[in-house]
């Protein structure tokens, strides 16, 4: 029997043939020739990688016994955010909320929940565990919990000059003044990541085997500054800006053997936890580091000193004071336009008298004054752990003028910051060395020896003998003149000088009708342990730094006497 083969079979076996041959084509490429593309594709649904960023450094102010007392730290909570698109009746949700977080505001959730087009809004921050718990137990739809970090301050206003503030820049939370800026790449750290293996309910497997590049953790520094003290100091300069009605004051306690720093203060300060709330940026400057101010009679003892050890003039040494002095023109006077007469060196410093520093400025040198005021460091910065230092402005003596020098020599027409002023003062206490100002006592470092700072200090700024000298001479200064006599102290010898200047005008050349009152001292005067600066400006209804800046000086003194255990010297 014959069977008529029908040509439709041909036809759809022929298709059929090509079809699988196309298959497996495809599977030949898939498998074979994009194999490494598509084991890569699939791998990347698995793999994940997470940012790792460390929890910002600590800032620790140091104790007297060594203890640390906590400036700035990290807190962990939560926040509460919102996808308005999915609220239906915001009053509804609100009520709910409120119910459970009592701060939230009514107005400002209306607010963010009436914004139809923005899927995320957050609406409460800085939440406890149980208040998160609480919201989050509502169920409440287009409402979700996350967890959140921010800085806080426990110390609030205490050496916020000092310690700064935290904001942000850009999306990024960084420092933004004091130390919080200065050392942001301590503090901060640098961010990393882990790569890993992530399932279907979003775990990580080979946690932490991979890290890219290497984690680098942050450190918490330890402040030089002790609370104790920093909290007297702020203490007398905010009573003393306010009994004055002074626009600022400032002040800075050190240790003129070793440089380290045991408070520093402005006045007004701030909150740093509600930066945001200040009434003026300018309380964000820290004026100890970088402003400048023509300081005064305080500037006295260095140019005493500087004629002391060229041996250009002794405490003996005399000269004929009238009152006023003419050079290049310009008529100088002192502060009361009256003259002495026949006088000697220690009644130049005990009276303050301009013309003495003038004479004594001229027996040294122009040149020669200049060159000890840079062996004091007043023309450089100090290099201080702190942002925004500026160095001193004495670019007057560049033009060679006389009376250029003339007026440096008792404080006017050349300008340092307070940080400046004290280190040179310091030298006058230490033996006459120069020492570098440090307020970061050590950074502690996780796993290795803490990175502790050593005292910096440059020999031969004065002779030991020079030093002697003009400290017993300011010790005569406090025995014999400050406010009559009356300030001396029987169990302590305290070396000190007042200076009272005229500030430049803002608005052009010359000086206002304001003054600049500054004070500095040291005890116990020939083995000292503390130095003191004070300063304030624009003080209302007393003239002299003498009847302004006395008794703040010595409540500091004498409560660091006594709160240290430092033996009397008398």
């Amino acid at each position: 029997m014959k069977f008529k083969v029908d040509g439709r079979i041909f036809l759809v076996g022929g298709f059929l043939t090509i079809l699988g041959l196309v298959i497996l084509g495809r599977l030949f490429f898939l498998q074979v020739i994009s194999a490494d593309y598509y084991k890569t594709l699939a791998e990347r649904q698995h793999l994940a990688s997470l940012d790792l960023t460390p929890r910002r450094g600590s800032i620790f102010l140091k104790e007297k016994d060594g203890g640390l007392f906590p400036a700035a730290n990290t807190k962990s909570g939560f926040f509460v955010y919102i996808d308005p698109r999915r609220i239906d009746d915001a009053e509804k949700y609100y009520e709910a909320l409120f119910a459970v977080i009592p701060g939230l505001a009514r107005e400002d959730f209306l607010k963010r929940a009436s914004k139809k087009y923005d899927p995320f809004e957050v609406v409460a921050r800085r939440l406890g565990t149980e208040e998160a718990e609480r919201a989050e137990e509502l169920g409440l739809e287009g409402v979700g919990i996350a967890s959140e970090e921010w800085r806080f301050y426990p110390a609030r206003e205490l050496a916020s000059t000092v310690v700064g503030f935290t904001g942000y820049k850009g999306d990024d939370i960084v420092g933004r003044s004091g130390i919080e800026y200065s050392e942001e790449g301590i503090l901060k750290g640098v961010e990393s990541y882990v790569n890993g293996t992530r399932t279907l309910t979003g775990i990580f497997l080979d946690w932490g085997k991979r890290l890219f590049p290497g984690t680098n953790p942050t450190h918490d520094i330890v402040l030089t500054i002790e609370p104790q003290v920093q909290i007297a100091l702020e203490k007398v300069l905010n009573e003393t800006r306010e009994k004055l009605d002074a626009e600022n004051a400032g002040g800075i306690v050190i240790d003129p053997k070793t440089g380290r720093i045991f408070a520093m203060a402005a006045s007004p300060s701030f909150d740093p936890n509600k930066y945001n709330e200040v009434e003026s940026l300018n309380v964000f400057v820290n004026p100890m580091v970088e402003h400048t101010y023509e300081m005064g009679s305080v500037f006295k003892p260095l140019t005493m000193a500087a004629g002391l050890d060229t041996g250009s003039v002794s405490p003996e040494t005399t000269y004929n004071d009238q009152g006023y002095l003419v050079i290049d023109g310009r008529r100088i006077e002192n502060y009361d336009g009256k003259g002495r007469g026949q006088v000697d060196m220690q009644h130049v410093l005990n009276e303050s008298l301009n013309t003495g520093a003038v004479f004594v400025m001229r027996e040294t040198g122009g040149d020669n004054l200049q060159r000890y005021f840079e062996k004091f460091g007043l023309y450089e910065k100090s290099g201080i752990a702190l942002p925004g230092e500026v160095s001193g402005n004495l670019s007057n003596l560049e033009s060679g003028r006389e009376v250029e020098f003339a007026t440096a020599s008792f404080g006017q027409g050349v300008a340092v910051t307070p940080l400046a002023f004290i280190r040179a003062i310091s030298s006058l206490a230490n033996g006459g060395k120069l020492v570098k100002p440090f307020i970061i006592d050590r950074v502690l470092v996780d796993g290795a020896p803490d990175a502790v700072t050593e005292p910096e200090i440059k020999e031969g700024v004065l002779s030991p003998q020079t030093s002697e000298e003009i400290t017993r001479m300011l010790v005569r200064v406090v025995d014999e003149a400050l406010v009559g006599g009356t300030a001396k102290n029987e169990r302590y010898s305290i070396a000190a000088k007042t200076g009272t200047a005229q500030m430049p005008d803002p608005n052009g050349r010359g000086y206002a009708d304001y003054f600049l009152h500054s004070f500095f001292g040291y005890a116990p005067a020939f083995d000292a342990k503390f130095a003191v600066f004070l300063f304030v400006t624009k003080p209302k209804g007393v003239r002299f730094a003498s009847q302004t800046l006395t008794d703040p000086f010595m409540e500091i003194m004498d409560f660091l006497l006594s709160y240290y255990n430092i033996p009397p010297d008398r």
